[in-house]
């Protein structure tokens, strides 16, 4: 096998928008590649991603190699206020772009679909959660990035950017069936919430 190139870790850059997109598909799919998922590559990168680029580029970190971007960690450090900007300045172009599937039971709609109900019906994060932890975070790394130790120094070199923007907590969700980062996140010292069943909420104070 052969040996990985080297790395670096810096601030996203709006040059980095496309990229962000494109790892979010990669590993779309409980960290695997969610291509053969989504008929609309944009998808996953729409919900998950791109709003982070555009509304948080100061909250986000990429790495970079020689091929390019391929793994970043994108967050806010006010969750509450950054959801009220998503339904202000994000949610509405793509809500034009993409009818709600209305009249359809969930188990019917195809994974695009459920994506795109998303856009018209975000979750609100519950203030049990954001007001002890009040910034969040999501991390992707490529398949070439994986089980080099990137994640956690992507996590503490964030979690260092949100303790000098004065923050004290952070969550993350997570699906309970992508086991892989369920590990990794209680291994690092993330605690797991009690906030009833759906996706695993983890947390850290800072």
């Amino acid at each position: 096998m052969a040996e990985a190139g080297p790395f670096e870790i810096r601030p996203y850059r709006e040059s980095d928008l496309d990229a962000i997109y494109r790892v979010c598909l990669l590993t779309g799919a409980s960290g695997l590649d969610a291509s053969e998922l989504y008929k609309d590559h944009k998808l996953v990168g729409h919900m998950f991603a791109g709003a982070y680029g555009v509304l948080r580029p100061e909250s986000a970190l990429v790495v970079e190699d020689a091929e390019g971007v391929g793994g970043y960690i994108l967050g806010a450090p006010d969750t509450p206020a950054f959801e009220a900007e998503l339904e202000r300045a994000w949610w509405p172009a793509l809500r034009a772009r993409y009818p709600d599937p209305v009249g359809l039971r969930y188990r019917d709609l195809t994974p695009d679909q459920r994506l795109i109900r998303g856009f018209h019906h975000p979750q609100i994060t519950p203030r049990v959660i954001t007001d002890p932890y009040p910034a969040h975070l999501h991390i992707d790394l490529a398949p070439r990035f994986q089980g080099r130790g990137l994640g956690k120094t992507l996590i503490d070199r964030w979690l260092e950017l949100m303790r000098s923007f004065g923050v004290q907590g952070v969550h993350l969700g997570v699906g309970a069936a992508n086991e892989r980062a369920v590990r990794f996140y209680r291994a690092y010292g993330f605690h797991e919430l009690d906030v009833g069943p759906g996706a695993l909420v983890f947390a850290i104070d800072l």
